[in-house]
């Protein structure tokens, strides 16, 4: 059976011709459906091009807004009620789609999916768990990564129970080691947000291992750190910065050292894996936790295989009812916190960063 996913295919900054490729690639190597959502006259004509009179799995949902990368995600999501990513997300609210896959602005794929698809209980704000390499060769997952510019020391306590719950049910790690990103291990050390964090994780039933500083991320002291979204965001994008320079170093290098052609070869290969370890386009994206429903987020800058594994990420995700299974847990963990001035749910806003 083929498993339904919704792409918005108007979100990263070169669309729809990345999503396009990238939704042809998904059909062709995995068992999926590819809804295609944005204005339709403008994706059949390019679907057309690019098939060539194959037969795929893909079909095409009208949507006749987009939300740009520079527009202020709640005014966007309050005024845009046709745009790509509703539409998207509420093919996965009615049953029509196991995923919704976006390469688009980071807080309103947040917001929307908060509005349309709706928080788990006890979940004040979701957040983007991002996958990153280690020395180890196992990932670190790294959250919130851009969905919540500011947050609370209640907000990084649900991100550690959710990147906890993911890192067990996805990455398959039995007993995942929690660490709160900061400037020092002491527990004094850093900001009011990580000190008045720093016992609210350590009194949860998760393997707290105290703060790590920033060279943890990739030294696989950690399975899963926590830190705010700002802090995340910058952290990610300064990875992916030194991953760039870090290969063309190495490029230059290889070029004008390696001189056999044996040697040249395997240089070669070493510097491919390396590549792709560090490469974000073979993460696919990060998934949004804390929604009812599997949302993966992408970089704005995403190409065809970067969407191909977004789409990939969001089948092993709907595959392996990951979403249920962390719901069913974090409401072993967490009741709904009601708010002490009239006792009703509140919204926790839309704040987000833009990739």
């Amino acid at each position: 059976m083929l498993i339904d996913i919704a792409l918005d295919a108007v979100g990263s900054d070169k669309a729809p011709e990345p999503e396009i490729r990238g939704a042809i690639l998904a059909c062709r190597q995995l068992p999926v459906r590819v809804h295609l959502v944005g204005p339709q006259a403008e994706l059949r004509d390019l679907l057309d091009e690019h098939l060539d009179n194959e037969d795929l799995p893909i079909v095409i949902h009208h949507a006749s807004e987009r939300i740009g990368m520079e527009e202020k995600a709640a005014n966007a999501v309050r005024t845009k009620r046709d745009s790509s990513m509703r539409v998207g997300l509420k093919l996965v609210r009615e049953g029509k789609a196991a995923g919704f896959v976006t390469a688009g602005n980071t807080g309103a794929a947040m917001a929307t999916a908060k509005m349309v698809l709706g928080a788990l209980p006890g979940v004040d704000r979701p957040a983007l768990a991002n996958p990153m390499p280690s020395s180890t060769g196992n990932p670190c997952v790294l959250l919130d990564v851009g969905a919540n510019v500011d947050c609370k020391p209640q907000n990084l306590a649900q991100f550690a129970l959710m990147g906890e719950m993911y890192a067990r049910t996805v990455l398959k790690i039995n007993e995942p080691r929690v660490g709160l990103l900061s400037i020092g291990e002491e527990e004094t050390k850093g900001n009011d947000l990580t000190r008045e964090a720093f016992p609210l994780l350590k009194a949860l039933p998760i393997k707290f291992i105290g703060n790590v500083e920033g060279r943890d991320i990739f030294s696989g002291l950690a399975d899963v750190i926590v830190c705010d979204g700002f802090v995340g965001n910058v952290a990610l994008k300064t990875s992916e910065g030194v991953g760039r320079f870090v290969r063309e170093v190495l490029r230059e290098s290889l070029t004008r050292t390696v001189t056999a052609q044996v040697g040249a070869l395997l240089s070669r290969k070493a510097f491919n894996e390396f590549r792709r370890r560090l490469d974000y386009r073979e993460y696919g994206g990060a998934p949004l936790l804390g929604v009812r429903g599997v949302c993966i987020i992408g970089h704005g800058s995403s190409n065809d295989r970067a969407i191909f594994n977004g789409i990939r990420v969001a089948y092993e995700f709907a595959k392996g009812g990951t979403t249920e299974r962390i719901e069913r847990e974090f409401a072993s963990y967490v009741k709904p916190k009601l708010s002490a001035r009239d006792g009703k749910h509140h919204d926790a806003g839309a704040d987000g960063l833009i990739q």
